[in-house]
C-alpha cells in the first residue's frame, strides 16, 4: 500500500555531505507537507526541516545554513541535502509527510522507517 521509504544514510566524515531521499510509493495523488525528523541515541525525536506544498521551508536552528530540504512533486520524492556535517548530527533520520491518496480528501500522515546517519570526528 502507500508508504514512505528513506534512503541515502550512511557513514560520513565530519565536514562532509550527504543527501537523503524520501520516496512515497503506492497510489499517491500528491504530497502536501513533507518533513524530516531525527532521533539521536538516547534522545527524543526532533523536527529538523519541513517543506510545504508551496515550497515554504523551515529548519531547526542547529542546521540552518547547512541543511536544505527539497521536493520533486513529479517523482513524489523529497530530499534532505546535508552539508558541513558534524558528529552531533548523528541520528536516525525519519521522513514524515501528509500524503493525499484520494482526490478532494485531506491528506493522511505517514512515517518512514528511518535511515541511519553516522558522522565521524
Amino acid at each position: 500500500q502507500v508508504q514512505l521509504v528513506e534512503s541515502g544514510g550512511g557513514l560520513v566524515q565530519s565536514g562532509g555531505s550527504l543527501r537523503l531521499s524520501c520516496a512515497a510509493s503506492g497510489r499517491i495523488f500528491s504530497i502536501n507537507t513533507m518533513s524530516w525528523y531525527r532521533q539521536a541515541p538516547g534522545k527524543g525525536r526532533e523536527l529538523v526541516a519541513r517543506i510545504t506544498s508551496t515550497g515554504t521551508t523551515n529548519y531547526v536552528d542547529s542546521v540552518k545554513g547547512r541543511f536544505t530540504i527539497l521536493r520533486d512533486n513529479d517523482k513524489n520524492t523529497g530530499y534532505l541535502q546535508m552539508n558541513s556535517l558534524k558528529p552531533e548530527d548523528t541520528a536516525v533520520y525519519y521522513c514524515n509527510a501528509d500524503l493525499i491518496t484520494t482526490r478532494w480528501m485531506p491528506g493522511q500522515n505517514y512515517w518512514g522507517k528511518g535511515t541511519l546517519v553516522t558522522v565521524s570526528s
